[in-house]
């Protein structure tokens, strides 16, 4: 159900496994990597996790989410490494019979994975400067 990846993120490949035929409603969230971020430019990012602890938070958070709202389904993936402008760095995917489950599940899975899961950003900015970047 989450998973962390040092490869590139395939959202055909998640949203095939996640859709249903018993559901009318699927939301999903791709966070991408910018160029700027609190008026600095970006160059890169590089994503530092504790695999084992962030696998079973994460797994946990999207138990919560199927225990909180009338999903089917729900996946969630998190780069780790460095990524470059552009790069997918977070995806999430909910089935559900209708939206509003969906898009609640979806919501719940990104804020949870951001505040929770031990993932650690280290921004690479254009002026030679680096630095960890607080969760949300």
């Amino acid at each position: 159900m989450f998973r962390l990846s040092e490869n590139p993120i395939n959202d055909n490949d998640l949203k095939k496994l996640t859709l249903d035929d018993e559901c009318g409603g699927f939301v999903c969230f791709e966070g991408w990597v910018r160029n700027h971020n609190q008026g600095k430019s970006v160059l890169k990012l590089a994503y530092e996790a504790y695999p084992k602890l962030a696998e079973k938070e994460g797994n946990q958070i999207i138990e919560e989410a199927f225990e909180k709202f009338a999903i089917k389904k729900a996946l969630c993936t998190h780069r780790i490494g460095t990524l470059a402008i552009g790069d997918m760095a977070v995806w999430v995917g909910v089935s559900a019979a209708h939206r509003d489950a969906a898009f609640k599940a979806c919501r719940y899975i990104l804020d949870e994975v951001k505040s929770r899961v031990p993932i650690w950003k280290n921004e690479h900015w254009t002026d030679g400067e680096s630095g960890w970047v607080e969760q949300e």
